[in-house]
């Protein structure tokens, strides 16, 4: 293991910042591994809860909005993959945004004996997300296959569309982790926003059924829209609903978001241990 030698002093973080972040990403992998064998430590089934979540929304989504409230899909593509791909992103991104959310807090005892670039610990976080999303994927796979559905040239984009996702995460995870270390409560409204943001995405229906209504052009200015309506496009191809502007509208709120929290982060981190 190569080890070197940091030397703590006046505006030494700021000048070498980013050439620390490098140096420590041992320490990202640790507390990456970490977080992920504490997520399963202990249970019964492991990684098959990423298996059991996602499957039994899917059940329950499609019986209530299919059967019940009969909402249409998106012509030629099956009401449950159509379900499952949104499902499958927005669990990936509202885990991510959670622990990142919650990355500063769950370390206070690593935060005020050790120092670090702090930007290390969101970053970290992202591990479990990713983790379940592959188990999710496996899942759409196997769907697909019972479904006999192949994906088509669309698929190349999916990784783009994960990108997204992440940044997505970072750019609101980021301001509420910061938040978080002063005001506990925050922790408390995390889970509530990402239940609204849930029914407030267009998971268990397509975004073509707001396509034409007066309030569509607000509708975009979700982000997540146009993440989940392109995530879905390139699996299920051109016959899912997918509206460019709406994915630019998400790049563009994205990247002013992330700029401004990651300032922000940068800003306060040197606070971390006096509000800890």
């Amino acid at each position: 293991m190569r080890t070197h030698e940091v030397i703590i002093e006046p505006g030494r973080a700021e000048r070498h910042y980013w050439r620390d972040l490098w140096r420590n990403r041992e320490l990202m992998y640790i507390l990456s591994m970490r977080d992920v064998s504490v997520r399963y430590k202990q249970t019964a089934l492991g990684m098959a809860w990423g298996l059991i979540r996602p499957l039994t929304t899917m059940l329950i989504m499609v019986f209530v909005f299919s059967r019940i409230a009969k909402l249409p899909g998106d012509p030629g593509v099956p009401y449950p993959l159509m379900v499952l791909g949104g499902i499958t992103v927005w669990t990936f991104f509202s885990t991510a945004f959670t622990q990142i959310s919650n990355s500063v807090t769950m370390n206070a005892n690593l935060v005020t004996k050790v120092y670090f670039p702090r930007l290390i610990m969101p970053i970290s976080a992202v591990a479990v997300s990713f983790v379940d999303f592959l188990v999710s994927l496996v899942l759409f796979i196997l769907l697909a296959i019972w479904y006999r559905f192949v994906p088509d040239w669309h698929l190349l984009f999916l990784p783009g569309f994960m990108l997204l996702a992440v940044l997505a995460a970072f750019a609101f995870g980021l301001f509420f982790a910061v938040v978080n270390v002063k005001f506990r409560d925050v922790g408390q409204l995390i889970p509530f926003l990402v239940q609204v943001g849930f029914y407030a995405c267009p998971i268990a229906y397509s975004s073509r059924l707001v396509a034409g209504e007066s309030y569509y052009k607000y509708y975009m200015l979700n982000p997540m829209v146009g993440i989940i309506d392109g995530f879905r496009w390139s699996l299920l191809g051109g016959e899912a609903y997918f509206n460019p502007k709406s994915l630019l509208t998400s790049v563009i709120i994205i990247v002013i978001s992330l700029s401004l929290s990651l300032y922000f982060f940068r800003k306060r981190e040197s606070t971390f241990v006096d509000d800890i």
